[in-house]
């Protein structure tokens, strides 16, 4: 650039803001992944329920187990107005 040219007017906006959805609640997501890859947990016939081995049962008791993580994280993390 010459001396002469006209330079382009600084830019009026503000910084970008910070990211806010950084929260420790957020490592409690990690548990409705991890519990159901130990499968020694439900790797057995009994106890059963409702004539259901344990398999069956305990994988679909995982379903409100990451449900009410993912509810309690939303609420906790979600921002205030």
């Amino acid at each position: 650039m010459t001396p002469d040219t006209p330079r382009e007017p600084a830019s009026t906006e503000p910084p970008p803001a910070t990211r806010s959805d950084r929260s420790a609640w957020n490592w409690l997501l990690l548990v409705p992944i991890v519990i159901p890859l130990l499968t020694f947990l439900f790797n057995s016939d009994g106890p059963r329920l409702a004539g259901f081995p344990a398999f069956y049962w305990i994988q679909l008791a995982f379903i409100p187990l990451g449900v009410a993580c993912t509810v309690i994280v939303h609420q906790l993390t979600k921002k205030r107005s």
